[in-house]
């Protein structure tokens, strides 16, 4: 999963991106609106996390600008406001969920994976879980339980899977699971997606991907 982090503390960044890293996903980073803005343009995010207070606007403005212009794309506000009211403005600027600071990155995770399970049109899975046509990703393990057995990932096979399971049975390009496995600016191998499709075949089984030559993958589990 790819997110997009909108924020200025540097210190806050630092930190957060590599938490955010351990738990498989992707980030970006924007120190102001008018870079979070161009980035969102660019590049296809799961979801924003978006500071109200920036240091050339305010983010509740760049929000609105966004669901003005039908960009759908989830976005979790962070505040060190603490007012009901000021939520409210917020929700009702097109946010799907609010984390006031500080707060612990165990909260943001749990709200990432809700808000992130909702926009694909799933229900939060309990204990971090996906589950489609037999297979089981623990996110908190980055393990995946086939039938009865159980397999340790790397950190892309983990990545790549959570995107088919949240997208099985949909045509998913070569490009567009290579967007969301790299970081804006990061140079992508050309057979990066061939090479750990391959990998998870070998665990998942040869049917449980599909390819569609020309066009991209399919996920269709085992079952």
């Amino acid at each position: 999963m790819k997110l997009l982090l909108v924020e200025d503390n540097e210190l806050l960044v630092s930190e957060l991106t590599k938490q955010l890293k351990a738990a498989g996903y992707v980030t970006d980073v924007a120190a102001n609106a008018m870079d979070a803005d161009y980035l969102l343009k660019e590049s296809p995010y799961d979801c924003v996390i978006l500071d109200i207070g920036l240091p050339d606007g305010n983010g509740l403005e760049l929000l609105q600008h966004w669901r003005q212009q039908d960009i759908s794309t989830p976005v979790i506000m962070l505040t060190a406001r603490s007012q009901w009211h000021e939520k409210v403005e917020g929700f009702n600027a097109g946010a799907d969920d609010y984390l006031g600071k500080p707060f612990h990155t165990q909260e943001l995770l749990a709200r990432l994976q809700a808000v992130i399970s909702r926009s694909n049109g799933r229900a939060t899975a309990p204990n971090k879980q996906l589950s489609f046509g037999g297979i089981t990703l623990d996110e908190s393990e980055q393990t995946v339980a086939v039938g009865e057995q159980r397999y340790e990932l790397t950190a892309m096979e983990f990545r790549l899977l959570r995107i088919f399971l949240l997208s099985p049975k949909k045509l998913l390009s070569k490009n567009q699971l290579s967007d969301k496995l790299y970081q804006f600016d990061d140079e992508k191998e050309s057979n990066v997606v061939e090479v750990y499709v391959t990998h998870l075949r070998k665990k998942l089984g040869k049917t449980a991907i599909e390819t569609r030559r020309g066009q991209g993958y399919i996920f269709h589990g085992i079952q």
